[in-house]
């Protein structure tokens, strides 16, 4: 007897697994609990048989699809034939096919995206990006002024193309592209872009990036408002130009790029310089350097003309001349004021010199004067400091001598 299989499948093992029925089966009945539900997406693949229509629906924004099988009778209802590409919303029933294992809708009714919900989406969209500040002036980048490569991301076989590759030349005929053609419109237009946007952005010699499409319908531009298209560019380190239709037209791409060009030519235009241009301002650049260059020149040389007219100039030793007389001048009234100042002082000397002998002793000595002086050297100047017999020394004008009293002169005066 074999043993019952588990009834869940967190309870099955190596030893007792489903059979591919039994999951096929379980899923099915998982999937058939669903309720009904609207769903949007984008018509890839649009394939009529007989009473039904089967289609593939593409998310707009990503790389994802589902089957869908719809009746005739809903498609035809539509007011607008469905195309290839159209934006719809349907009502669907998800089911799932057991024997093939694929997950599929089976659609009830079917509506084309009116372009007032699309532009009502894009408003949204553009408030939300607006509100993170992507759209901000300040994070936007300078374009360079001559890049060595120009990345180009257009469609294939494109008169934008055209457009900017020729009037980039015309300008600059040196400029190299990298150009990458990509679907411009349609379910695969965001994945596209996005990829060569990222691949452009990781090459280091592109410098700066145009997205180019020509004009068209508000639905063909849909995709420059995708929101990952959006954000891609606002992540790139490459500085991006917009060139997606006319002036009139405004998708959210040229509020992202760091300069939005009106037009795919316009673009050519912008992202090089002008040679001729700047050829013209090189040439009066140089112009107005060498004539510069000549009024400095002829200034200076008047004013070397004026220096050499001068007279110091005709003769330099002149002003050495005038110099030397006045070196001349004020040494000789030097000499004169400092022999004045000589004979003014041995003058004063000699009056000194004078005053000085007439005041000394010895001057009084010559006029006959004498000086008395103890054996001690002590002067007298009392007769009654000698004694009777006492040895003095007497100076006079040429020479001294010793004397002795023989009497005291206050006993001489009374006798």
């Amino acid at each position: 007897m074999t043993s019952p299989l588990p009834d869940k499948a967190a309870d099955t093992t190596a030893e007792q697994p489903w059979p591919v029925r039994v999951l096929s089966l379980k899923i099915s009945d998982y999937v058939d609990r669903m309720s009904q539900l609207w769903v949007e997406g984008q018509v890839v693949q649009f394939n009529p048989r007989g009473g039904t229509a089967f289609l593939t629906l593409r998310d707009p924004d990503v790389d994802m699809s589902l089957s869908v099988s719809v009746p005739m009778n809903a498609v035809n209802a539509m007011p607008i034939p469905l195309a290839q590409g159209a934006r719809v919303v349907l009502q669907a029933k998800p089911t799932f096919w057991t024997k093939r294992g694929t997950l599929q809708l089976e659609a009830r009714q079917i509506r084309p995206v009116g372009i007032g919900d699309l532009l009502a989406r894009v408003e949204i969209l553009k408030r939300t990006l607006a509100a993170e500040g992507v759209f901000d002036v300040g994070r936007k980048r300078p374009i360079p002024f001559l890049p060595h490569r120009v990345g180009l991301i257009t469609g294939r076989n494109s008169a934008a193309e055209k457009d900017v590759v020729e009037n980039a030349r015309r300008r600059w005929p040196a400029v190299v592209f990298e150009i990458r053609e990509v679907a411009v419109q349609g379910s695969s237009a965001v994945t596209e872009v996005v990829e060569a946007l990222r691949e452009l952005d990781a090459i280091p010699a592109v410098d700066v990036i145009v997205i180019a499409r020509g004009g068209g319908a508000l639905e063909e531009l849909l995709p420059f408002s995708n929101e990952a298209m959006i954000r891609a560019v606002a992540q790139a380190r490459t500085p991006v130009i917009s060139a997606i239709g006319h002036d009139v037209d405004t998708p959210l791409l040229d509020l992202v790029a760091d300069w939005r060009a009106s037009t795919p030519t316009d673009a050519g235009k912008k992202v090089v310089p002008d040679a001729a241009h700047e050829r013209a301002l090189v040439d009066t650049a140089r112009d107005r350097v060498r004539r510069a260059l000549v009024r400095r020149v002829e200034a200076e040389r008047s004013g070397l003309r004026s220096l050499v007219s001068r007279p110091v100039m005709a003769d330099p030793v002149a002003l050495v001349r005038v110099r030397r007389q006045e070196v001349a001048a004020l040494r000789a009234r030097a000499t004169s004021r400092m022999e004045a100042r000589l004979h003014r002082a041995a003058d004063q000397a000699e009056h000194l010199r004078r005053q000085v002998v007439a005041l000394s002793p010895q001057s009084t000595l010559e006029r006959g004067y004498a000086v008395v002086q103890h054996r001690d050297g002590r002067i007298v100047m009392d007769q009654d400091d000698v004694g009777v017999g006492e040895l003095l020394r007497v100076r006079v004008a040429r020479g001294d001598f010793g004397v002795r009293p023989v009497s005291a002169g206050a006993d001489d005066s009374t006798s």
